[in-house]
């Protein structure tokens, strides 16, 4: 769809004055404020919505929709916080805990090597008794035996503790495990910032600042990182506004943000169960509102373990360009959370077929966004 055809739908169409004001402003390539947002979440027609996320997504990637062959790596749901939100987390000795070995860990990845995969993505439990220099090693040993793969670990969550950990600043800390091998860093553990929000669902684990101070230091420290969002639990539009506003005003300052990807609650075997999940109309607002607010994002991602196929199919027709990768069945995050995909998996057809029943172009890449075949 091109602009003029927009400028004619909203001439033809009964929208607010509001609406077809802050519409004019995006295609005329103006930043939208805070509040003007807010006004989207709150009064914006999803299917108008998703046009208009469309659109800017195709200005900025064309047809190009993202995927790359990667395994995720959960080195332990042993952790030091206790997030409502989790469903994740287990005490030694009760069932369903694990806790692997470095050994452990270069044995999972090397039954995935001979697929090719590019990207190893590793997250975890906050360990209490694992330190920075125990990390680096990891990351010395992966890089070791697999070379050619890229390595993007750690939430700012692990991130902060471990560096705290070990008494010495961020920078260096982050330096240290760059040398070792850590190449960018996952956007987990933002859930919302809101401090009062925070402090009903995750008031233990790194604060708002500090998970914004780490993704600073590591864009100056030369580690590009990711951003997400927690939506679909007890968070209002109006926060959810003020956290992509936080996440574009840092993307302004250091630009080493790569993409965004708004993470939806899943309500099995946590704390927060008596919630019911949001819509697939609820997501789909979400995830165009965020194509729209965060103009200085090149990439927004729809994570399929969690959104799940038929949803991440839709989505691409709603401001989504990336769909993350082929995962083969190593992530339990969302499955332990009631996810739809018990065995998260996407073979590489299914992943055609999806891009092209949405009629966009599946581009193969590495974890920087370079073409690795089209």
């Amino acid at each position: 769809m091109t602009k003029e055809e927009i400028h004619t739908i909203i001439k033809n169409t009964l929208l607010s004055d509001a609406i077809g004001i802050i519409t004019e402003k995006i295609l005329a390539g103006i930043r939208i404020s805070k509040e003007e947002g807010l006004l989207l979440y709150e009064q914006g027609e999803i299917g108008f919505l998703g046009m208009l996320a469309n659109w800017i997504n195709s200005e900025k990637n064309g047809k190009n929709i993202y995927y790359n062959k990667n395994i995720h790596i959960e080195p332990t749901n042993y952790c030091v916080n206790k997030c409502k939100f989790c469903s994740y987390r287990k005490n030694p000795g009760e069932p369903g805990f694990w806790d692997y070995s470095i050994q452990e860990i270069l044995n999972i990845i090397s039954q995935h090597y001979k697929n090719n995969i590019t990207e190893i993505h590793i997250v975890g439990g906050v360990h209490p008794d694992r330190n920075l220099y125990y990390y680096a090693d990891l990351l010395k040993q992966i890089k070791s035996n697999f070379p050619k793969l890229f390595i993007k670990a750690f939430t700012a969550v692990e991130l902060f503790y471990m560096i705290e950990k070990a008494k010495i600043s961020l920078y260096d800390g982050l330096v240290i495990l760059k040398k070792n091998g850590l190449d960018s860093i996952p956007g987990g553990g933002a859930e919302i910032f809101d401090k009062k929000i925070r402090s009903k669902i995750c008031d233990e684990k790194a604060s708002a600042e500090q998970w914004l101070e780490v993704h600073k230091t590591a864009h100056l420290a030369g580690i590009p990182s990711n951003a997400t969002m927690l939506y679909g639990h007890i968070e209002t539009y109006e926060q959810r506004i003020d956290h992509l506003l936080q996440l574009r005003n840092l993307q302004d300052n250091t630009k080493g943000f790569q993409a965004f990807i708004p993470l939806k609650y899943r309500n099995k075997n946590n704390e927060l169960s008596h919630l019911k999940e949001v819509t697939l109309t609820e997501d789909l607002k979400n995830i165009a509102v965020t194509r729209i607010f965060l103009d200085n994002f090149q990439h927004i991602k729809a994570y399929w373990p969690m959104l799940g196929k038929e949803a991440t199919e839709i989505a691409l027709t709603f401001g989504v360009d990336d769909i993350d990768g082929t995962i083969e069945d190593t992530t339990k995050i969302y499955t332990m959370a009631g996810a739809e995909e018990t065995k998260p998996t996407l073979s590489i057809e299914e992943i055609k077929n999806m891009v092209k029943n949405a009629g966009k172009e599946a581009i193969e890449r590495d974890t920087v966004y370079g073409i690795v075949s089209e």
